[in-house]
């Protein structure tokens, strides 16, 4: 095995296990082609955005922003949160999460768990609206002015690309320099962005493809709800900085019920993957049959499905929202059963 996917055998920090991720070939074709899983979902707290926050942080203390016994505030829907959760308590800092009833449930439960202030923004609204805006404003109000406080406002914190420059380093020697084509979802843009503008340092001629859900509009309209939790740029929120759109040489858009249908149909192969994650094998899978022979193609899985047994692999939840689908899930299937007989 790579050095680059070697974790340590003992650590004395959660945060050592950042990183050092495995690599799934979940599909190939007749000529060679290979999709790759870059499994996120191995890192602490189950999601690629524990390496963001701790690079939001180290960014903070070295800019003399935050010190010991401080506070962290960060507008989440879970992830980035459970992330800030690890290094928080790692560091001696309190940590307030402000959400929004739309998160996973397990998420929140989770970030309570391990020791978070949950504020919610919208107590009493409908939960079926999105409201990362308004997350933004209230954590925005509670630092300001605050001293030994910091919001470290993923959408717009350079840190957060920063803290994915190891996944281009993790891929590139996996791969030995072989990598023609990334894909991932974009949400705030940093783990894409920031993977792929260090990956480009490392290795020539590979494309970028961005990733969001339909509804979202970072590569244009029409807006509209979606469901596809943490990624996107809702309606009412800006296009995130860190959503460098000269390094995405391609923006699709997927929908939640091919979304979903994807990481219910994957999870059959025996990998539970998230809701955004399912987006980007869904547009992965879609293109493997017209691939040049002998392409490789790497998708990012940001975090993994169990975090949503109450909403994407929930019949009921799913059923509820028009969002079930057999005939979309046996469609995913019969091109993974094709496409996994290659290999």
């Amino acid at each position: 095995m790579s050095g680059a996917l070697q974790r340590p055998a003992v650590v004395s920090r959660m945060s050592d296990l950042i990183g050092r991720t495995p690599l799934l070939e979940l599909a190939t074709t007749e000529t060679g082609s290979r999709l790759l899983l870059k499994l996120e979902m191995f890192n602490p707290t189950g999601t690629a955005k524990i390496r963001m926050a701790r690079a939001m942080i180290d960014a903070a203390e070295s800019a003399g922003e935050l010190r010991t016994g401080g506070r962290i505030i960060e507008s989440t829907s879970g992830n980035t949160g459970l992330g800030l959760c690890v290094i928080a308590a790692e560091r001696g800092y309190t940590f307030t999460a402000v959400v929004d009833h739309d998160a996973a449930a397990d998420k929140l439960r989770a970030m309570k768990a391990l020791g978070a202030e949950l504020v919610y923004v919208d107590d009493g609204a409908d939960g079926d609206e999105l409201h990362t805006a308004a997350r933004e404003e209230l954590a925005a109000d509670m630092a300001r002015d605050e001293d030994n406080t910091v919001f470290t406002e993923q959408h717009n914190n350079p840190a957060n690309g920063v803290g994915y420059f190891p996944v281009a380093h993790e891929l590139a020697e996996a791969l030995d320099g072989r990598l023609d084509i990334l894909i991932g979802a974009v949400g705030t843009g940093g783990g894409l962005c920031g993977t792929g503008r260090e990956l480009a340092r490392l290795i020539d001629g590979f494309t970028t493809i961005g990733v969001e859900p339909e509804g979202s509009t970072a590569f244009g309209g029409p807006a509209h709800d979606y469901y596809q939790s943490g990624t996107g740029t809702p309606e009412g929120a800006e296009i995130g900085a860190l959503v460098d759109f000269d390094l995405i040489d391609e923006g699709v858009k997927v929908g939640d019920v091919e979304a979903f249908a994807t990481c219910r149909a994957v999870a059959r192969t025996g990998l539970l993957i998230g809701g955004s994650a399912g987006g980007v094998v869904h547009e992965a899978l879609t293109r493997m049959p017209s691939l040049p022979p002998g392409t490789t193609m790497v998708a990012l899985i940001n975090d993994g499905g169990e975090k949503y047994m109450d909403t994407v692999f929930d019949d009921d939840w799913m059923a509820q929202r028009a969002l079930l689908s057999p005939e979309a899930e046996r469609d995913v299937e019969e091109r993974l059963t094709k496409l996994r007989r290659n290999r």
